[in-house]
């Protein structure tokens, strides 16, 4: 039995989508972020990031979201989390890189621009460069959801689950995703897939947002 160890609506969010959509069994173990336990030392000997999640199977630890969707993916073929072909699943892992290096650290700088300067005076002006950047990138992201029902082609795949992890976390922003007419669709879309739901109901996060 796997066990993700998570804190709601975190960067947990995606693998346990995953975990719902390969239908394993699966444990939650809660990392208390207000209590600061990521930093504990018991977690750290799991996770010496001191991040949230980690993934642990039998004695196999893994850290960072996009790697543990990645191998929960790929050790369950059957779901079809990653596509087969080889040029599709070149653009997989494209659009999965752009997800975690671009979009991700575009929210994370916007989020917490404190730890970008040591000048308290210009916070605001991060966040507000931010919101220009953040905008940016979701264009990019509704222009390939154009004529494509999910991120890669027909068919869910974990780029699907890390984007719409990312997009509920960006749902304050000045132009949210849902402010965007394909990415509209698309959410709506997203919103409606069991695996979403189910994680969704246990970890207290609500869709109204993504209502039709």
């Amino acid at each position: 039995m796997y066990t993700l160890f998570y804190y709601p609506c975190n960067a947990s969010l995606a693998p346990h989508f995953v975990l719902k959509a390969i239908n394993a069994p699966y444990q939650l173990e809660l990392v208390d972020r207000k209590k600061l336990a990521q930093k504990s030392a018991q977690y750290l000997s799991l996770n010496p990031t001191g991040r949230i999640p980690t993934l642990v199977d039998d004695e196999f630890v893994l850290f960072e979201s996009a790697a543990i969707c990645l191998y929960l993916a790929e050790k369950h073929p059957e779901a079809g989390l990653i596509p087969a072909n080889i040029k599709q699943k070149a653009i997989f892992n494209q659009w999965l890189m752009y997800l975690t290096s671009t979009l991700q650290t575009e929210l994370m700088t916007y989020f917490y621009p404190e730890r970008h300067t040591q000048n308290a005076l210009i916070y605001d002006d991060i966040v507000r460069t931010q919101q220009t950047r953040l905008k940016d990138v979701l264009q990019i992201i509704d222009k390939q959801l154009n004529d494509n029902t999910y991120l890669v082609g027909e068919s869910i795949t974990v780029c699907d689950y890390i984007l719409f992890m990312l997009c509920i976390w960006a749902d304050e922003i000045q132009h949210p995703p849902l402010s965007f007419n394909n990415l509209n669709r698309y959410l709506k879309t997203m919103a409606r897939d069991v695996a979403i739901q189910q994680a969704c109901k246990i970890e207290e996060v609500s869709l109204a947002a993504y209502a039709i």
